[in-house]
């Protein structure tokens, strides 16, 4: 039996995966969580073979709790189940050590296909991620401004665009607010903004947020 841990902020998306993943036989939700600190201690709690994770949460994001999981464990199987196909998440998650990358618009068959061949520790990337993969290799193609922030800058980048503040940023991340202040106006000068309203309108205008 796959014990999968869903990991997503939004009570509707949990309910509707665990009904998908109840028509396998040999695929059990032994877990869920609705945000990143939860799920670091759910999946210490539990164990799970596999773990489905959202990107977008408020707080800790699904690549923090990603590359905090891997760092300190690489055995862990996580594969990533998102509304966001655009660059730089799926090149850096993937490259944090995430076995499996998936968009929420993916058929059922699908996922529990990723599943099946994340459980036995093969990589399984939704064709929608692999085209996205193969045109960033083409010359000439637009790349993504967010393509230059270090992991760290791309994850306070995230969390300024929630509205959070430096003091609140460092302490989700174990930080201080001066280093965080100071990976903030880092990412200011790498994106070329003023401010987080400039910030927060370059983030929707290449995918990394939804636009609400």
């Amino acid at each position: 039996m796959i014990r999968v841990l869903i990991v997503d902020d939004h009570d509707l998306v949990r309910t509707g995966l665990k009904h998908i993943l109840s028509r396998a036989d040999d695929v059990s939700v032994v877990g869920e969580a609705g945000s990143g600190e939860e799920a670091i201690r759910r999946q210490r709690e539990l164990d799970p073979d596999v773990i489905l994770m959202d990107i977008s949460m408020p707080g800790m994001s699904g690549m923090e709790v990603t590359q905090r999981m891997l760092r300190s464990d690489d055995s862990i199987r996580i594969i990533i189940l998102t509304a966001h196909a655009q660059s730089p998440f799926p090149t850096r998650l993937l490259e944090a050590g995430a076995l499996g990358y998936l968009t929420k618009a993916c058929a059922a068959d699908e996922l529990l296909n990723a599943i099946h061949s994340v459980a036995e520790r093969r990589r399984y990337i939704g064709s929608e991620i692999a085209q996205q993969l193969a045109l960033q290799l083409l010359p000439g193609t637009d790349q993504s401004p967010f393509e230059d922030l270090s992991s760290r800058e791309m994850e306070v980048s995230l969390m300024l665009t929630q509205g959070m503040s430096v003091a609140d940023i460092a302490q989700t991340m174990s930080l201080s607010p001066k280093t965080v202040s100071t990976y903030k106006y880092r990412i200011y000068d790498k994106l070329n903004v003023k401010n987080e309203v400039e910030l927060t309108r370059l983030a929707m205008r290449h995918g990394l947020i939804e636009d609400d």
